[in-house]
């Protein structure tokens, strides 16, 4: 099948979104660290993937450009947090930058979890999380992910997508739009390309 006829109407793209909007996930923090090199980035496709108590896992999807992606592919772990609802700065600092062109934690004190990633000591929790398997899905690749250890640090809301869009200042919503913008553009060319060579396989 082309990738071309994967191709959906205007009305039922507009309703399927209009599902998406439905649910407000929260936003993730992913931190992750190889040797020297750390790295982090704001998610949004991170889920609880075991309701098994004394097996915890989570499954995250990591967009392949992300100077992170390289790091998890690198060490097979990373860590995840919840910020604080009120938490704008941290979105700034590891959404709005790339760890491609800048260092994200030049001023962060040193911490890390017990599995060595990033510790970002703000949030409202952690977990440390081990890669038992990924699957490339072009545009990303989706770790399932063992999570070894975790702490709430502080309680109080948490931030969620609605929650970014509502309370960010106007210059940093901008800024947001035009690199989800960006990303639509080099996630779709990915996803084309990987349906293409499924097709061609």
């Amino acid at each position: 099948m082309s990738p071309d006829m994967h191709v959906q109407s205007p009305s039922a793209l507009n309703a399927v979104n209009e599902v998406f909007h439905l649910y407000d996930p929260p936003l993730w923090l992913v931190t992750a660290r190889d040797g020297a090199r750390r790295g982090g980035f704001i998610a949004t496709a991170a889920t609880r993937a075991s309701i098994v108590h004394e097996i915890p896992r989570m499954l995250v999807a990591v967009a392949k450009h992300h100077h992170t992606w390289g790091l998890i592919e690198a060490s097979g772990s990373f860590a995840l947090h919840l910020i604080a609802a009120e938490d704008i700065a941290s979105v700034r600092r590891f959404g709005l930058a790339s760890g491609h062109r800048a260092n994200k934690f030049a001023d962060l004190p040193p911490r890390e979890t017990p599995a060595g990633a990033p510790l970002i000591e703000g949030a409202i929790s952690w977990l440390d999380c081990r890669v038992e398997a990924r699957m490339d899905i072009g545009d990303r690749t989706t770790y399932l992910a063992e999570v070894t250890a975790g702490a709430v640090l502080r309680c109080g809301p948490i931030l969620t997508v609605a929650g970014l869009l509502r309370d960010a200042p106007e210059a940093d919503r901008a800024e947001l739009k035009r690199l989800y913008a960006h990303d639509q553009e080099t996630d779709r060319a990915a996803i084309l390309a990987w349906r293409r060579s499924r097709d061609e396989a």
